[in-house]
């Protein structure tokens, strides 16, 4: 039994697709560092960092780092299909789990928490801080919507990782808005995604209509 800790709405929801995908038994734990009453200790024990998701195997290795921890389900059960087969699909998909773990991620943990990025305690600064990261934000999906085509999905015939955090990550920071004026064919593509079966079922808890 795999322990995932993670919170309604979070990057977490993207590991639990990917868990379904595998046929694998776990356990999900509400914790994060914004929730009072959620499992911060517990968490906070196998990371340090406080961040979600994390994931714990049933042998106690810990996984951290949603990419991290796509990659190597994806690569551990080669035949779920969440990672490409073909070598240059696969090291696609694999490039691109980590463009948005490096790019889109990090622009909106800026966003979120400028006071971490700045050192001006004005409130106009840290709005000008905020303003800056989500036009990066939005710069990298647009260059990400011109690097990865759908194949329908971006994982090819079928969701794989790579849809399920591009589907996740892209909800957030007015992203998802941004994408249907200035790549509608990629917003589509993350519709779809949202469309598939597995998907919806985990987003539904995510995000109840």
């Amino acid at each position: 039994m795999l322990t995932l800790y993670g919170s309604q709405g979070s990057g977490s929801a993207a590991i639990e697709c990917a868990l379904r995908r595998c046929e694998l038994n776990y356990i999900v734990v509400r914790a994060s560092t914004w929730e009072a009453d959620s499992a911060r200790e517990e968490l906070a024990r196998v990371n340090p960092l406080g961040q979600i998701p994390t994931l714990v195997l049933d042998d106690k290795t810990v996984l951290t780092e949603s990419a991290a921890i796509l990659i190597h389900l994806g690569l551990q059960h080669s035949e779920s299909g969440l990672l490409p087969k073909s070598v240059q699909a696969r090291a696609m998909a694999v490039r691109g789990l980590v463009f948005i773990a490096s790019n889109c991620y990090s622009a909106i943990s800026v966003g979120d928490y400028p006071e971490r990025w700045t050192t001006a305690a004005s409130p106009a600064a840290r709005k000008a801080v905020r303003q800056a990261a989500r036009r990066q934000l939005h710069r990298s999906w647009d260059i990400f919507a011109d690097t990865f085509a759908a194949r329908p999905f971006l994982s090819g015939r079928a969701p794989g990782a790579l849809d399920y955090l591009a589907a996740v990550v892209s909800k957030w920071s007015g992203a998802r808005q941004h994408l249907a004026l200035s790549r509608p064919a990629f917003a589509q593509t993350l519709e779809r995604i949202e469309a598939n079966k597995r998907v919806a079922e985990v987003f539904a808890r995510h995000w109840p209509p």
